[in-house]
């Protein structure tokens, strides 16, 4: 044997097709190994009912039957939402639907007049790729299986909530000038009844914090309005609601069916955003709303003193919007003040754009928040209300879910939302709040490294060496021993512009997996040029969703021809379409030094050892193309550690069933490269002078592959710009009875300093900060009456005194002489 092949490739061999689906509705079946019932997943047997088998024309006849597709296959993790089987006709009775999540969480499904299997999701707490099962008698026996994507509240569409008139009116009503009714709407199709009911629902987290007892719990509360008209619309004048229920401040209202009893779980409904019960709380907050928020605001941070210091594992906020933007593996735009979506920041005015840290720190669950102004430098607490504040529970929560303080949304609601309304919106004692919630300078912030692939392919090590490698098979990019990252790449020839094949090759699949982590992978879908994306050998929609909380991982799809990967570790993959072929970014921080080995060198600002192999040898800088050659063909992937799904019988004679580099494949090297007088011409004033660019034009003949070459080495050259170290000195002072100019800390950036009337300055009246990461002076002192300016109206103001006593005096000297010359005879 040449090579290794997968265990599940020998059963290929014997497995037999099945003779296509065919209605399985109303029958049980037994766990037999030609069918899939309770065997979703397995490829073992005769048939197979892996998400591959459809591909390879070796499923099993019923698994579409078991191993169910649903629409929609997304929703709010609050629950409420139908979705229907699709492939599978019930026609005979049933005891009962019964859906099962998560093997301990049931909702009651049903079979509609089209004999359509339907559940409702639950109200979960948790975000992420649900599980479930569902039985059609009663729950005995569960065979169907299938995935829900619950998604955070605020990452569904407007239309799958009901909606708040003026939100921001129901958040501060019983405040000051804010009464009045409060009017709701919704998309009364969603909700297929003549009648609803209006509840509210509170949320609370109780027990001792970051305790064994500490639990999650949405609570229903009472109802508004029941049997009303499902108009898509209601309006009332709040109430205060009775003191048994004025300890929930944080909630949402449902919208349901007025059949259901109250209170009634996991039924269809709608909701609203989670949003601060101002309008609901008690007559002593209308009375005196901020003498009732300012007793909150005491007594939260009361509570936050006793609580552990979560700000100490939190990562450094980048120095500059452009880095932020730029470090895609650890920070992610804030949905809550998005430059891309005309930066509404209502939180954090004066801001153009903030990021969030991508994972939750690992102790407390806390998660970074980082905003910046348009000029690009950071926003920070110490100098404005509008600062970026991190929070002690990370708003997208944080695996495992389920309890504080790693509810999605919820616990950062109330740990760090809600008591800024208490602190800072509803009572003056902001400073209390932002005390507790500081922003985070950038002094220990450091950039990832950054490695590029694109074009013929190209590549750039994270040290910044150039290397062209036209290898046809499967690749090791890069795999670090340290957190067991892999990452690997399936290359191609590409096509002249006369059809024949070219003797360059391309990216056509990427493959990644960090420990025990998802495997995602990303390829060219049949050469169409359409972006396909596989989690666990699973081709993913995001016809629904953008974004996905995976297994040790983020995944979103940032456009149609772009997809980000965000690992638990904070290194991040950009995968892009350029042209016919892939173009891959690798971010990595520091963590990764001396760690990795692969295509894509030794990362260790050293890159004279790049081109380093297996077995330990390293290739000189200057090693000839051959040589080079060599040392791709020497990082070929290894069959039994391949990432990659073979779903077609092309890829498993192509590259399964090959050598994973194939040794027939004849590339042309950078140095045997030739253009016609005129093709030259064309590359030259195409190209200029980047050597990518004009040797994918030389090895394609085609001008638009160079051209997408060319567009992907300027991106990777602007993003090694944007992530450039920058030196800071950190937040620097105003001085007390004074104030500051300038609210840039970064190397070069001067801050001038005055004094408040009456007041002088004691020190320089400018501080630069230096490239050592110093001020080159510090906030100099504002000293009471040390102005020439007070003194000289002290003097003027003393001489005017005197003065004018003197004229008293000399009046009624001579008034009393008047008087004395009156007297004489």
């Amino acid at each position: 044997m040449k090579f290794a092949l997968l265990p599940w490739v020998l059963l290929l061999l014997v497995t037999v097709p099945g003779p296509g689906p065919r209605s399985t509705a109303g029958f049980s079946f037994p766990v037999a190994q030609d069918s899939c019932s309770l065997r979703c997943g397995d490829r073992n047997g005769p048939c197979s009912c892996h998400p591959t088998c459809s591909g390879l024309g070796t499923c099993c006849f019923d698994f579409q039957n078991f191993c169910l597709e649903i629409s929609p296959s997304s929703g709010s993790m609050m629950g409420g939402k139908d979705f229907v089987v699709q492939h599978l006709k019930w026609f005979n009775s049933t005891d009962g639907v019964i859906c099962r999540f998560k093997e301990s969480i049931q909702t009651l499904g049903h079979v509609d007049s089209l004999r359509q299997v339907h559940c409702i999701s639950p109200l979960l707490y948790e975000s992420g790729r649900i599980p479930f099962n569902i039985s059609m008698d009663n729950g005995r026996s569960f065979p169907y299986a299938g995935t829900w994507l619950a998604v955070h509240p605020y990452k569904v569409s407007e239309t799958e909530k009901s909606q708040l008139v003026n939100e921001t009116r129901w958040q501060y009503y019983g405040t000051p000038g804010t009464t009045g009714n409060l009017s709701l709407i919704w998309n009364n199709s969603a909700l297929p009844m003549q009648a609803v009911t209006i509840e509210l629902w509170g949320y609370e987290e109780t027990g001792k914090p970051y305790s064994e007892n500490w639990t999650a719990e949405w609570s229903y509360l009472y109802t508004l309005a029941t049997n009303i008209p499902n108009s898509g619309f209601f309006t009332f004048a709040p109430k205060s609601a009775s003191p048994n229920y004025q300890r929930w401040k944080v909630g949402a209202l449902r919208i349901t069916d007025s059949k259901n009893y109250p209170g009634e779980k996991d039924v269809l409904a709608l909701w609203t955003n989670d949003h601060a019960l101002a309008w609901h709380l008690g007559d002593d907050f209308r009375a005196d709303s901020v003498a009732w928020a300012r007793a909150q605001c005491l007594a939260w941070e009361e509570l936050e003193d006793q609580l552990p210091n979560f700000l100490k594992e939190l990562p450094d906020c980048p120095c500059t919007l452009a880095q932020a933007r730029a470090d895609s593996g650890r920070f992610f735009t804030d949905y809550g003040c998005d430059i891309e979506h005309g930066s509404i920041c209502t939180y954090h005015p004066g801001a153009v754009h903030c990021v969030r840290s991508v994972q939750a720190s690992p102790q407390y669950a806390s998660g970074q928040q980082c905003c910046y102004t348009a000029a690009g430098t950071q926003l920070l607490t110490a100098d404005s209300t509008s600062g970026s504040t991190p929070d002690r529970g990370h708003d997208w929560g944080a695996p495992p879910y389920r309890t504080p303080p790693r509810v999605p949304s919820m616990s950062h609601w109330l740990y760090d939302v809600i008591s800024f309304y208490y602190c800072c919106l509803w009572a003056p004692e902001c400073s209390r709040y932002m005390q507790r919630r500081p922003s985070s300078d950038c002094r220990n912030y450091r950039p990832p490294h950054l490695a590029s692939i694109f074009g013929d392919p190209h590549f750039v090590t994270f040290d910044g060496t150039n290397l062209t490698f036209n290898g046809r098979g499967e690749y090791v990019l890069l795999e670090a021993v340290v957190t067991d990252l892999r990452v690997q790449a399936r290359a191609q020839p590409g096509t002249m512009t006369n059809g024949s094949q070219a003797r360059g090759t391309g990216l056509t699949a990427m493959a990644v997996q960090e420990g025990d982590s998802d495997v995602v992978e990303v390829r060219l879908a049949n050469r169409s040029g359409v972006l396909e994306v596989l989690l666990n050998q699973e081709v993913l929609s995001f016809a629904e969703q953008s974004w996905m909380d995976l297994k040790g991982l983020f995944l979103s799809m940032v456009a149609e021809d772009k997809v980000s990967i965000m690992l638990s570790s904070g290194a991040g993959l950009e995968v892009s379409k350029q042209g016919p072929f892939l173009s891959v970014d690798i971010l990595l921080p520091d963590k990764f030094l001396t760690h990795t080995h692969g295509l894509l060198g030794t990362l260790n600002n050293d890159p004279t050892d790049d081109f380093t192999l297996r077995s330990g040898q390293v290739l000189p800088p200057n090693a000839s193309a051959q040589e080079l050659f060599q040392f791709g063909a020497d990082w070929a992937v290894h069959n039994t550690s391949s990432l990659f799904t073979y779903d077609s019988w092309f890829l498993i004679h192509n590259f399964l069933y090959q050598p994973k580099h194939d040794p027939t494949f004849e590339p042309l090297f950078p140095d045997k490269t030739t253009l016609s007088p005129s093709q030259a011409d064309e590359a030259a004033k195409l190209c200029g002078n980047d050597h990518f660019c004009n040797f994918d034009v030389a090895a394609t003949g085609n001008l638009s592959v160079g051209n997408a070459t060319l567009i992907a080495h300027q991106l990777h050259q602007q993003r090694i710009r944007d992530l450039q170290p920058v030196v800071s000195c950190g937040w620097l002072a105003p001085p007390s009875n004074g104030h500051k100019e300038g609210l840039r800390y970064l190397v070069g950036s001067t801050v001038h300093f005055h004094c408040d009337s009456g007041f002088s300055l004691a020190g320089a009246e400018t501080s630069t900060c230096q490239a050592d990461g110093t001020w080159s002076t510090p906030t100099p002192e504002c000293q009471l009456g040390r102005s020439y300016t007070v003194l000289l109206s002290i003097i003027f103001g003393g001489l005017a005194v005197v003065l004018l006593i003197a004229i008293i005096y000399v009046l009624l000297r001579r008034k009393g002489n008047m008087n004395m010359w009156s007297l004489q005879p």
